[in-house]
């Protein structure tokens, strides 16, 4: 999300203009007796001339290099002025004007994005579970050997492989479009996604006892995720809205028609369908296709004794300057931080059951509401960068700056968290036979709900990896406790919620805090 350190006007000389001499029509004035007045001091003109370049300068040399670009040489400098360089000039011109600091002219703000598109994608992160609802009566059948309903464990085993696998290809993905690399970007994507979605497929088949329709659930469900990973990240939300569009329309009228199980399988195979086929569009399949018959035959073609030779130390120009792309070791961390949040959504929705207790106390509003959130959390990262940035051009001390920083990240989080909230309280009320919202779960809820946005905004200022440690760290500390039957569910899963969330503000606060980190 960071943009470039060296910001140049489109179009334009960054330097400021310096002001030319007035021409004057002679040398000397005359005084209102008649006689003739002395000439002006050149020094006097000088500091009228470039009044406002020096006032605004917080160094002498800064002065130096302004009559240097002017072409002031150190011979005229003593002719005109008397004297010595550039540098003595600079010193009696800094001395003389008093320091006035000029506002800067105002810049649009380049972190302001569409509250409504980032209400999309919150949208289009939530409808796929819809299609739970549809789905139902064909994944009917005896609880598993962990009490929860027939199928969840082959489900569940699928959708955690495909959130690792497609946080790393999105990354990878979007490091391309920042390299202005869109070709490869679709090719990375052209074999990523298809990889991701045998990869689920093949976790969820691994899965024993699970109803025979929760396989083939489980591998639309990958597919399907991996052409939404496409969709999203080459910016076609409102594509992927759109083919969602049936199956939201079916399960939306589950609770009032009982639609029959053919008209069911209908509705997803065309959501799945519509989604699969618009991210085939947007890729480069011929591109990629005749990448790879060319690479077959560069195999095929070559004798022994031909490539590269392995122990050769020089490289020719072309090989040492030639353009890199983003290392794979970075985008590791982004599916970390996936596999660290999924399973810290999947304990608050489902900690208590597998845990062993009673199968209504599957807190479903909660990861709804989290999912959800995911909109007005990526518009709120927008948000605290444009107040950063208004914190650097208004603070005048990094005291002031971090204060300032302090005051815009905890009304992002309130405003956060107070909608993470209203969507909780929301989803209990509407979700039939779900736990109530106790104190306990909706504090966990909104810690839960601190620890990933405050991932996120690190993970967007390139400090993926301490956020990843974390959130991982939490994971794992839950699951052990859950298999090693430590402590009661709803309080292990507060205390490491809250212990994650103080972690992840203390990185923030660390490492945000420099006005640095913002540039």
């Amino acid at each position: 999300m960071s943009g470039s350190l060296w910001l140049k006007v489109p179009g334009g000389n960054t330097l400021p203009a310096v002001p030319r001499p007035r021409r004057t029509d002679a040398t000397a004035t005359t005084a209102p007796d008649g006689a003739t007045a002395a000439a002006p001091d050149p020094m006097d003109e000088l500091a009228d001339r470039l009044d406002d370049l020096v006032a605004a300068a917080v160094h002498p040399d800064e002065i130096a290099a302004i009559l240097e670009s002017d072409g002031m040489t150190d011979e005229y400098i003593r002719l005109t002025y008397g004297r010595h360089d550039s540098f003595g000039l600079a010193e009696e011109l800094f001395a003389r004007v008093p320091r006035s600091f000029p506002e800067p002219e105002r810049t649009p703000d380049p972190w302001k994005v569409s509250l409504t598109a980032c209400l999309l994608r919150g949208l289009v992160f939530a409808l796929p579970g819809l299609a739970y609802l549809l789905g139902a009566p064909l994944l009917e059948g005896p609880p598993d050997r962990l009490g929860l309903p027939a199928g969840t464990l082959t489900l569940l085993a699928g959708a955690l492989i495909g959130w690792v696998w497609d946080q790393t290809l999105s990354h990878r993905a979007y490091s391309w479009l920042g390299l202005g690399d869109r070709a490869a970007a679709g090719r990375t994507l052209l074999v990523g996604a298809p990889a991701g979605a045998l990869l689920g497929t093949a976790a969820a088949l691994l899965v024993p006892g699970g109803p025979p329709f929760s396989y083939a659930f489980a591998a639309g469900q990958a597919f399907y995720v991996g052409a939404a990973t496409v969709l999203l990240v080459l910016g076609r939300e409102r594509m992927l809205f759109a083919a969602l569009a049936p199956m939201a329309a079916g399960a939306v009228l589950t609770p009032f028609v009982d639609l029959p199980v053919p008209l069911r399988v209908a509705l997803l195979a065309l959501s799945l369908l519509a989604a699969c086929s618009l991210a085939v569009r947007e890729l480069p399949l011929a591109d990629g296709v005749r990448a790879a018959l060319r690479r077959v035959r560069g195999w095929s073609g070559r004798r022994p004794g031909e490539g590269p030779v392995r122990w050769r130390m020089l490289r020719g120009a072309e090989e040492e300057y030639g353009p890199r792309g983003p290392r794979l070791g970075d985008s590791v961390p982004y599916g970390v931080f996936g596999l660290g949040t999924g399973l810290l959504v999947l304990y608050a929705a489902l900690g208590e059951v597998l845990a062993g207790g009673p199968a209504e106390a599957v807190a479903a509003p909660s990861a709804v509401a989290l999912t959800l959130s995911m909109g007005p959390a990526e518009w709120l990262l927008h948000r605290f960068r444009s107040g950063s940035l208004a914190g650097l051009r208004a603070a005048r001390s990094p005291r002031a700056f971090r204060r300032r920083m302090l005051a815009a990240l905890s009304r992002c989080v309130a405003v956060y968290l107070v909608v993470l909230l209203a969507l909780g309280v929301a989803g209990t009320l509407l979700w039939p036979g779900a736990p109530g919202l106790t104190a306990v779960r909706a504090a966990t809820l909104l810690l839960l709900g601190a620890v990933m946005w405050t991932g996120l905004l690190l993970q967007s200022f390139g400090a993926v990896r301490p956020a990843a440690a974390v959130c991982a760290s939490a994971a794992l500390a839950q699951s052990l406790a859950l298999l090693t039957g430590l402590g009661q569910p709803r309080v292990v899963q507060l205390a490491v919620a809250g212990t994650a969330a103080a972690a992840l503000a203390t990185l923030v606060c660390l490492l945000l805090g420099r006005a640095t980190a913002h540039r």
